[in-house]
């Protein structure tokens, strides 16, 4: 089993998808020559050819629209986006016409196209280049929205994406590209796209968690197992569509929900998170579901990120607020399950 990067996880599974089907192109801005700003298409160019992974004009609007259009010809085309902010401008696109196209057709075409957006801080970044804007995505139908956490998922899940025949907004967290892990590429042992995983068992806590929120939830975890609280991390993997099973039966399990994002809270991903286990586990909660995520400001300077960041002295504290904070427990009242 090889030790592989993120970054090396993806532009295998790119060079696996373009090997196995002449009709997946690989394109965007400098992915073709450069190999892509964070080289994940390095060396598809020169392996396949100009006519399958290719530059593109400075247009990210043009880019999707173009791809729409390749999509619509048969073809299945992965399109990367430099950074998460310089899609702004092909939103309208995406929203109007990738998402919608096969409602509007009633079936008739489909958009197999993936979207594939570095997002998220902890690199240095400056303004444009460090944006969390899953809830843009998972907010509009039509669209399925994934992002991994482990090199591994990295991998298989942006295999399944190119597979499917619907579009997928892919995002990458830029800050987990250099983490190496032992990864199988050979055999699959990941889930599925659209079901989420438990990264680590625990009987206290549910934390529930994404991306690039991943590892520091398991810091987190094993800082406040020191402490005796056992916390079980729930990895989303997906966020559309939302595997609500496996959060549920965590959070009855627990009595307890934390949810960690790292974009601004205020009708983020982790709004909708804390609605669903609300409605679907009232009873068996013993504490509100709290929610730790960046802060309802435009993205800071690199010297202030850490502080906007959600870290794990921020989590700790969101736990033991959950574990010891006077809260009436009425688990007691839970129905039997049906």
């Amino acid at each position: 089993m090889p030790t592989l990067t993120m970054a090396q996880a993806l532009n295998t599974a790119l060079r696996d998808a373009l090997c196995e089907d002449d009709r997946v192109l690989a394109l965007g801005e400098d992915v073709g020559r450069l190999g892509g700003v964070f080289r994940i298409t390095d060396g598809l160019r020169d392996e396949f050819g100009e006519q399958r992974c290719f530059d593109t004009p400075l247009a990210e609007s043009g880019i999707v629209g173009y791809a729409v259009g390749l999509a619509a010809g048969g073809f299945r085309p992965v399109v990367e986006i430099q950074f998460d902010a310089f899609a702004y401008p092909a939103f309208e696109q995406i929203a109007s016409h990738v998402a919608k196209m096969r409602n509007r057709t009633r079936g008739q075409m489909t958009v197999p196209m993936v979207i594939r957006i570095p997002y998220g801080g902890g690199i240095g970044g400056v303004e444009h280049h460090s944006d969390s804007g899953e809830a843009y995505y998972a907010h509009t139908p039509g669209l399925k929205v994934v992002t991994p956490a482990t090199a591994e998922d990295a991998y298989w899940l942006l295999r399944d994406a190119i597979r499917d025949p619907d579009p997928v907004v892919f995002l990458e967290p830029k800050k987990l590209y250099w983490t190496k892990e032992d990864a199988d590429l050979e055999r699959r042992h990941a889930a599925p796209c659209g079901q989420a995983v438990i990264r680590r068992p625990g009987r206290d806590v549910t934390l529930v968690a994404y991306g690039p929120a991943v590892p520091v939830g398991l810091e987190a975890a094993a800082e406040a197992a020191r402490t005796g609280i056992d916390v079980e991390v729930v990895d989303l993997r997906t966020l559309v569509p939302f595997d609500d099973e496996t959060v549920t039966a965590s959070v009855r399990r627990t009595g307890r929900c934390l949810v960690v994002q790292e974009a601004q809270g205020y009708a983020g991903m982790g709004a909708e998170i804390a609605a669903r286990v609300q409605e679907r586990c009232f009873h068996s909660l013993a504490a509100p579901v709290l929610r730790v995520a960046g802060f309802d400001i435009p993205y800071p300077p690199p010297k202030l990120e850490h502080a906007y960041l959600p870290g794990v002295d921020r989590v700790l504290n969101a736990v033991h607020r959950l574990q010891f904070d006077e809260q009436p427990d009425l688990r007691h009242l839970a129905p039997e399950p049906a």
